[in-house]
Parts: structure tokens; sequence; C-alpha cells
């Protein structure tokens, strides 16, 4: 395992893992004491300026190169030129929750489909499966 080197600093981007903002982006604005920071989402994720525990947070690679208690506008052009979204969608934690919430979002006609699908995949391999065998014996 690799050396961790993402710390609580002011320009960190996080995820947020409890509360009614829970699964979106903010940044760390400011440190408040040793048990929250201030955090905002740059009108870009729909998290409002606040306080927010570190217990609350998930710390994520992308850092923002920003000052201390920055204004929300100024904050959201630097959002957007880093183009932060697309940077956590790329990532493998990014891919995840949105293939965790596409499935949430699913009918139960698509998990019929989806069973019908992985079926006939089944079918193939098994198929190709038994072939190989007959060849080899």
């Amino acid at each position: 395992m690799g050396k961790r080197s993402n710390f609580i600093e002011i320009g960190r981007v996080v995820c947020i893992n409890y509360g009614p903002d829970a699964g979106k982006l903010a940044v760390i604005i400011d440190i408040v004491n040793q048990s929250f920071a201030l955090v905002d989402g740059a009108n870009q994720t729909g998290v409002a300026r606040g306080k927010l525990n570190f217990k609350h947070m998930a710390i994520t690679g992308i850092k923002l190169n920003i000052d201390r208690s920055l204004k929300t506008a100024t904050l959201e052009k630097i959002f957007k030129e880093a183009d932060v979204m697309n940077q956590f969608n790329g990532t493998s934690w990014g891919k995840k929750l949105a293939r965790q919430a596409k499935r949430t979002n699913s009918s139960d006609f698509d998990r019929f489909q989806t069973m019908v699908l992985r079926k006939k995949r089944s079918q193939i391999v098994g198929r190709e499966l038994a072939k190989l065998k007959r060849a080899n014996a």
C-alpha cells in the first residue's frame, strides 16, 4: 500500500459522508478548530457554506490552491477552472458512486432486463467452457 499524503488543509476537496449533503463534494475554506472546518460547495455541488465535522467528511486526493476564507464567487471560478467534478468523476471512487446511483434509480423492469442479460452471458460462457473441456478430453 502506498504512502498517504492527503491531509486536511485549506483547498482540499472532500466528499461529505453524513447528513443531508451526503455524497456531495465541498472544499475546505478554513479550519475552525481541531474538530471542525469551514466548507463550501462553490454553488456547483449544492453544499452551502458552513461548519462541518472532520468525522463527516472523507478526504479526496484533489487540492485547489486557494487562500483562506475565500469568497464563494471566487471559489466557484477556481472550482470550474480546475474541473473538479470531472476529476472526481474520473476516479474509481467517483465511478463507484455513479454506479451506485444508477442502481438505486433503476426500475423493476431495468433490474429484470439486467437479470436476463446476465443469464444469457452465463449460458454463452458455459457453452464455450464445455467446448474447451470436450476438446481437451
